[in-house]
């Protein structure tokens, strides 16, 4: 089964790929309408739009889908029922698929609902009670974006059609536009996990690597980012643009924070894509839909082989995830290493890997843009978090001893997997490049003065020493973050989102339900209704025993009534 599946999808990919290089060069689309039935003069059609965008992205998405499918040959060769993991992750891609070549927002929401509930069946695959909190706040918080989405297509009504491709640019001022940009843009922020919706993203660690690797990286979180790419017209000088910028850059902020607090390695690189998600969706609220997309497809290379690899160190742990029990993998497992270390240079922004062509790029672009201070600073400042948790990462798990104990079988004798990581590997070095060429036919020459220019260059050296400092420990030593408790609980728990989005919104309606039963259903209500029914009928029933006993006249005469009164009610009807 992964076999095929991975020779099936990789074919498709390839194929996917040269058409979006014709369709790229020849500034080529093709919009497919099929009459799935025609009852009098009602016809519901299926629209499909193949341009160089969907096309690419596509390609992209099967290429890892493939090489994460091989990689489950042998990471999920202990499951019983691996058929049906592949069978998901496969299911997983169609929806996506259906997301990505729709014009049309009723098959949005088919792939955009089948993205939710497969990925709610990921998420509990390895059935246990985290699993399932964690799939239960990945489902719910993703119904809010369902529910904004089902409230745009009622909106839509008030077109012709939900085609709103048609729309876009016609009406884009009109007050009714506006409504649904801004419930797509809610849809948006909850798949693509932004501030007030960030909770669940890493607490769907829960489900296995290869998922983590597949669903955070190239597909779930960036379906919100690729449907406000194609809505972008809505966004670009309105007051949705101005907000979205806001709460993407808080959210790369918040994570690039969080991570430096954490110690769970895939959490870490969970916030990291958070993080990265934040930079895409600030970039395109300012207009820039371009070079969000470059960067998504760069970042959901390098993030699924950052995933690929903690899936095998995991793997070679012993199922532990605590960076801190980590130390010395360079030594023990080189190749593996090797990978991850490529991966979060890229991640970095290190020249020449395909992170720098974009994120440089989308740096260059803030610095010329107008746009005020705080933005500015949050855009930096989160790049420099990005490459200080990255090395405070590699610290922890390729310097020193290994801290788990002298006995070890750790090995990178993981073929399969190897392979599938070495295909990564190999886009994640010459992707950006790639890419940037073909994205942008005419190269952009980005004028700025020299102290800007060094900026971004700047920023990720200071970011990297500092993450060195930070996370550097030596004998008699104390920690820096134990030293200001409250203030990094604050920054590590993700400014307290997490309880926020569970305590913080049952805590009130379960209190006031417990009130509403306490003095209703278990009050006033039992107290007038059945227990109030019981004690008058027996009180009743008493008063009829005491009669009863003491003449046997009346209890005789009573009968005879009784009798009387049955015989009448008979021959009424």
């Amino acid at each position: 089964m992964c076999s095929i599946s991975f020779l099936v999808l990789i074919t498709i990919s390839i194929s996917f790929f040269s058409s979006s290089l014709f369709f790229l060069l020849n500034d080529y689309t093709i919009f497919l309408e099929w009459e799935v039935v025609s009852l009098n003069s009602v016809s519901i059609v299926m629209t499909f739009l193949f341009d160089w965008m969907s096309l690419l992205f596509m390609s992209f998405v099967l290429l890892i889908a493939s090489l994460v499918i091989y990689y489950s040959k042998e990471y999920m060769s202990g499951d019983l029922n691996i058929n049906r993991f592949i069978m998901l992750v496969l299911m997983f891609v169609l929806s996506m698929m259906l997301l990505i070549i729709s014009p049309n927002l009723i098959s949005i929401l088919l792939g955009w609902d089948g993205l939710g509930l497969v990925s709610y069946c990921l998420v509990i695959y390895f059935q246990n009670v985290k699993s399932y909190n964690a799939g239960m706040l990945t489902a719910l918080s993703n119904r809010i974006g369902d529910v904004a989405f089902l409230l745009a297509i009622a909106w839509m009504l008030n077109y012709g059609s939900w085609n709103y491709i048609f729309y876009l640019e016609s009406m884009k001022n009109s007050l009714e536009m506006e409504v649904i940009g801004a419930l797509i843009m809610l849809a948006a922020m909850t798949k693509s996990a932004q501030i007030p919706f960030s909770s669940w993203l890493p607490a769907a660690m829960a489900a296995p690597t290869p998922v983590s690797a597949l669903v955070h990286s190239s597909t779930l979180v960036t379906a919100g980012v690729y449907l406000l790419i194609r809505f972008n017209i809505l966004l670009s000088g309105s007051w949705l643009g101005d907000l979205l910028l806001l709460l993407s850059g808080l959210t790369m902020f918040m994570a690039g924070l969080g991570a430096n607090f954490e110690f769970d390695l895939k959490k870490i690189i969970a916030l990291s894509t958070l993080s990265q998600l934040g930079l895409m969706m600030s970039i395109l609220s300012m207009g820039f839909y371009k070079l969000a997309f470059f960067h998504l497809l760069t970042h959901a290379l390098f993030k699924a082989l950052l995933f690929m690899c903690a899936g095998a160190i995991i793997h070679n742990m012993n199922n532990s995830q605590d960076i801190r029990l980590m130390g010395g993998l360079g030594v023990y497992m080189p190749l593996t290493s090797g990978c991850f270390n490529v991966a979060n240079l890229a991640l970095c922004g290190m020249p020449f890997l395909a992170g720098f062509y974009s994120k440089d790029m989308i740096l260059e672009i803030v610095s010329l843009s107008y746009i005020n201070m705080f933005s500015f600073f949050l855009y930096f400042f989160s790049t420099g978090l990005t490459v200080c948790y990255s090395f405070r990462l590699v610290y922890y798990s390729m310097t020193g001893e290994l801290n788990c104990g002298s006995l070890n079988m750790l090995s990178d004798e993981g073929w399969v997997m190897l392979r599938g990581m070495s295909g990564l590997l190999m886009m994640s070095i010459f992707g950006g490049s790639m890419l940037s060429w073909l994205i942008f036919p005419t190269p952009y020459v980005i004028c700025l003065p020299s102290y800007l220019k060094l900026l971004t260059l700047f920023v990720c050296i200071v970011g990297g020493v500092l993450g060195y400092l930070i996370s550097n420990v030596s004998l008699f030593y104390f920690n820096k973050s134990l030293n200001n408790y409250l203030s990094s609980y604050f920054f590590g728990s993700m400014w307290f989102m997490p309880y926020i989005s569970t305590y913080g919104i049952i805590n009130y309606p379960l209190i006031l339900g417990s009130s509403v039963c306490k003095s209703f259903d278990q009050g006033w209500s039992e107290f007038l209704g059945g227990q109030n029914l019981y004690n008058e009928l027996v009180k009743y029933s008493q008063q009829v025993f005491i009669m009863h006993n003491n003449n046997l006249k009346i209890y005789l005469l009573l009968f005879v009534l009784w009798i009387i009164f049955l015989f009448s009610f008979f021959l009424m009807f």
